[in-house]
């Protein structure tokens, strides 16, 4: 039986070596790009940096007044809040919130109105930006000066009211929006690709077409043979 050395294209293994650290580069980019842009999209931005009402925003209240405005059909509350920043500087801001949750801010609005001694942790409190139509404002105006410390010398009025607290709320009654996010689609879509493409190319089946070469070179030898015997036996005939 005649024995076969197995012919190893090189060529062919240096084109897929090279292939493989291609897809594995672009795959590497692909995850770190997916990476960043996922964790960009869980951040939520602080509200004294919300550009739009779209931003899904919180702010962390360390003092909350009584509900001064209150929506009977939805069951939503205003609230006035300060936010105590690092630096000791303080903002106040209103929120909404559904009353019935009111238990969960209880502890905070009681410590505002010195009903407790004991200081509770502060309370982040996530939602968009909505923004003050001019009844609103009037009842801001109203009843902020109730709330606001005694040596704060700043009297807020309709003119002056966006300069400290903007002209929108915080609605906290209102769900986080899951936007699609485009790029990151894609990119995870070309990342699933070149990872297809990185699997085909490792498990392409060489030994497959090598084992059909095999064969056919094994027929054509034979052929050949049959054919010289043949060729070899007419002529001793003659």
């Amino acid at each position: 039986m005649r024995k076969r050395k197995k012919k190893i294209n090189t060529k062919r293994l240096t084109i897929k070596f090279l292939l493989c650290i291609v897809y594995l580069i672009i795959i590497t980019l692909l995850t770190v790009c997916s990476y960043r842009l996922f964790e960009q999209k869980k951040e939520i931005t602080p509200w004294d940096e919300v550009a739009t009402i779209d931003e899904y925003t919180f702010i962390e209240i360390s003092k909350m007044s009584e509900k001064f405005a209150y929506y009977e059909n939805e069951n939503i509350g205003l609230h006035f809040v300060i936010e105590e920043k690092e630096t000791g500087e303080w903002f106040t801001y209103v929120i909404a919130i559904n009353e019935d949750n009111y238990k969960y801010y209880k502890d905070i609005i009681d410590y505002s109105y010195e009903r407790t001694t004991k200081e509770p942790d502060k309370i982040k409190v996530y939602g968009y930006p909505s923004i003050m139509n001019d009844e609103l404002k009037e009842m801001i105006v109203k009843n902020i000066k109730k709330f606001l410390p005694s040596n704060n010398e700043v009297t807020i009025t309709k003119e002056n009211l966006e300069e400290y607290l903007t002209n929108s709320f915080l609605d906290s009654t209102i769900k986080r929006k899951d936007n699609f996010n485009g790029i990151l689609f894609i990119s995870l879509l070309l990342l699933f690709v070149m990872i297809i493409l990185l699997i085909f190319t490792i498990f392409d089946k060489d030994k497959i077409v090598d084992n059909i070469e095999s064969k056919v070179e094994d027929v054509e030898y034979k052929t050949k043979k049959v054919l010289k015997l043949k060729i070899f036996k007419g002529k001793k005939n003659k």
